[in-house]
């Protein structure tokens, strides 16, 4: 029996779980729960501290529930570009600027301006999101903070330094947020020095790891407060919904994983470079070695369902299971009214950080499960645009595995299959991100000769789930109103984004 016990590290909390390699079996659960502040329109901070507490927390409990002391391997998946400035010894100094934080959207539309071959796997520059520009906006707004920073790193890489004491970066994250360049194994330097911030190379985690390779042993204290007996050894791991792709079994060209929750992200391999332009990558050896990494997304999804239900209609849970019920309806469904699903920004394909949410066609007869619905219409329209980008860019996609929260909102899960009007694969149940940081494990601890081959063996099962025609045809025909309306009304959510960020700004 080999245990390893693993992270997720999402937007509102940690998940632990134990799992046994030989049974494919995960044996325990634990979560953990931390805050997001919200200082300025935009902005979305939260304390590393806080991260490090749950992961005690979570962690020993799910240790504690499996009924082994006895720990091979440790690994960690976080969001991506949940950034961090600390000291050399992992003190912070500065609130974590968290993923879906947009304050950087003017850094990045600099980063569009550097020739170099590199920035060719991003599209061409960067997101507001990523940790680049927030670097430069650290360097420009707060220079005391930036240059204090010993360390400016991922959520995945202060959690391992805590884990091990050792800074590392994961190749996958530096592949594909901080320019690096994953063809030749090297930093890119003038990069960083044309942006600006030629200082950023030093402060990043200067040992770059692949995934599922061994970063190090667990340190004997960490080991002694999350219960562990075992010496164990941490393997790296990733971005959360990347390393999900292991869990999933999609990732071999051609299959896609889609985890929809706060955000919805997509994700494909190709097997050699092309033209992704409108979206991030293609990234050479992101996750596996000798695949072209694709990555896609809504910045917000999930969350604008819970922002309807919970601040403007001021429900519970069970309050809003019962307007999924009522927005279910066929009325609702078809009350002629378009939402654009931009609260956030837009990550892909339209890269522009500065679009904002509208409801169109608003009447005094709209209730708010019309409203809700349309909201679900634009998130499963904004799924089925992506897709159908990709398709127009000549990535082939023939088989989607759909995990996450979504799964939990059946009206959602339905619209984004009809949305994409072909099968998708629901894997239920266990978190994909967790299945994926045990894959990375069990390489690391060499049970398994590749990544590809322990993604194999050890993915969540799935079950299909076919669209409904009807709906599809609407979903179809709703589409060109969807791109028109996004076309026509950015000048307009450009101003309004603008006067947004002036008003916090006094």
């Amino acid at each position: 029996m080999t245990l390893v016990l693993n992270f997720d590290l999402g937007t509102g909390g940690v998940r632990a779980g134990v799992y046994d390699v030989e049974r494919r079996t995960m044996l325990s659960l634990s979560e953990a729960s931390y805050a997001t502040t919200y200082p300025r329109a935009g902005w979305a901070e939260q304390q590393a501290e806080e991260w490090w507490s749950a992961v005690l927390t979570a962690g020993r409990d799910a240790v504690s529930r499996c009924g082994s002391s006895e720990i091979a391997a440790v690994c960690v998946a976080t969001t991506a570009s949940s950034v961090v400035i600390c000291d050399k010894d992992s003190k912070p100094l500065y609130p974590a600027i968290l993923w879906m934080d947009c304050r950087a959207a003017d850094e990045a539309r600099a980063t569009e301006s550097i020739d170099h071959p590199v920035m060719d796997y991003s599209g061409g520059g960067d997101a507001a999101e990523w940790l680049v520009p927030k670097a430069m906006w650290l360097a420009a707004n707060e220079p005391r903070i930036y240059t204090a920073a010993d360390i400016i790193c991922e959520a995945l890489d202060f959690i391992n330094f805590r884990l091990c004491g050792v800074w590392a970066g994961s190749r996958m994250n530096a592949a594909c947020k901080w320019n690096y360049d994953s063809k030749n194994a090297s930093f890119v330097p003038e990069i960083y020095a044309a942006l600006g911030i030629p200082e950023l190379q030093h402060k990043l985690p200067q040992r770059i790891v692949p995934v599922g390779d061994a970063v190090g042993n667990l340190q004997p204290e960490i080991a002694k407060a999350l219960g562990i007996s075992t010496q164990a050894i941490v393997a790296q791991g990733g971005i959360d919904a990347h390393i999900g792709v292991l869990g999933a079994g999609t990732v071999a060209a051609g299959g896609m994983l889609i985890i929809g929750g706060t955000s919805v992200v997509y994700l494909t391999h190709l097997k050699q470079q092309g033209d992704v332009n409108g979206f991030w990558g293609p990234y050479p050896n992101a996750l596996v070695d000798g695949l072209w990494l694709v990555e896609a997304g809504q910045v917000s999804a999930g969350s604008i369902l819970n922002w309807f239900s919970q601040k403007l209609f001021g429900l519970d849970e069970q309050g809003h299971a019962d307007l999924i019920k009522q927005a279910s309806s066929a009325s609702a469904r078809n009350s002629g009214l378009l939402t654009l699903d931009y609260w956030m920004g837009n990550r892909t394909p339209y890269r522009d950080a500065d679009l904002r949410g509208a409801v169109l066609g608003l009447s005094l007869g709209h209730d708010r499960a019309d409203v809700y619905a349309s909201a679900v219409d634009s998130i499963a329209l904004g799924s089925a645009n992506v897709v159908a980008v990709l398709e127009e860019r000549g990535v082939m996609v023939d088989r989607i595995v759909v995990a996450g929260g979504i799964c939990k909102n059946s009206l959602w899960l339905q619209a984004t299959v009809d949305a994409l009007q072909r099968p998708v694969h629901v894997a239920h149940g266990d978190n994909l991100s967790l299945i994926g940081t045990a894959v990375c494990s069990a390489h690391a601890l060499g049970l398994f000769p590749d990544l590809i081959t322990a993604s194999e063996a050890c993915a969540a099962p799935t079950k299909e789930m076919q669209p409904d025609a009807e709906r599809a045809k609407r979903y179809r025909d709703t589409m060109e109103l969807y791109r028109n309306a996004t076309e026509s009304l950015t000048p307009v959510l450009h101003q309004l984004s603008a006067r947004q960020r002036a008003g916090a700004e006094r």
